[in-house]
């Protein structure tokens, strides 16, 4: 019986993309600092002049499934990372934002092959976003975390 993990400690060669969304980039600067952060202490290159790494802004949540679709067609990536922050507001708009959004980057990962970690805090509050985002812990390294595991995982597999 054969039995595939992925692993962090050889995971240092993938090449990762990350598709921030800058709505509400209170956050999600935070999450992307945290998911730097666990990369970096996991052997990627994060300087500015990575080969290994690309950060892609996007003006919201909305937009991520169809940037990490580009992404991932390009067959530079092992791995992407979407990183977003939807606070439920008055309005059913934080309905259908979450649902678009985590609908389209699963349809990204069925269709490509490529993992797509979906790094999308979906909140009541602001507060509630920032404790996820770095005031209690920083989900952005668990993000990070998760491709790391399921880049090495996919190479173990093929």
């Amino acid at each position: 019986m054969a039995i595939f993990e992925g692993r962090f400690t050889n995971a240092s060669d993938l090449r990762i993309g990350i598709v921030v969304a800058r709505f509400n980039d209170l956050v999600t600067t935070k999450l992307l600092s945290g998911c730097l952060d666990c990369l970096k202490r996991h052997g990627i290159d994060t300087s500015q002049t990575s080969t290994q790494l690309d950060v892609i802004w996007v003006p919201g949540s909305f937009e991520l499934p169809i940037t990490a679709q580009a992404l991932a067609k390009t067959s530079r990536y092992q791995v992407l990372i979407t990183l977003g922050a939807v606070i439920r507001g008055d309005t059913p708009h934080f309905d259908v934002v979450v649902s678009e959004a985590s609908k389209g980057i699963a349809v990204v990962s069925r269709d490509t092959g490529i993992p797509v970690i979906f790094g999308v805090l979906t909140t009541d509050t602001m507060q509630q976003a920032l404790e996820r985002a770095g005031i209690k812990s920083n989900l952005g390294w668990s993000y990070a975390l998760q491709a790391l595991e399921m880049g090495s995982l996919m190479r173990e597999i093929e």
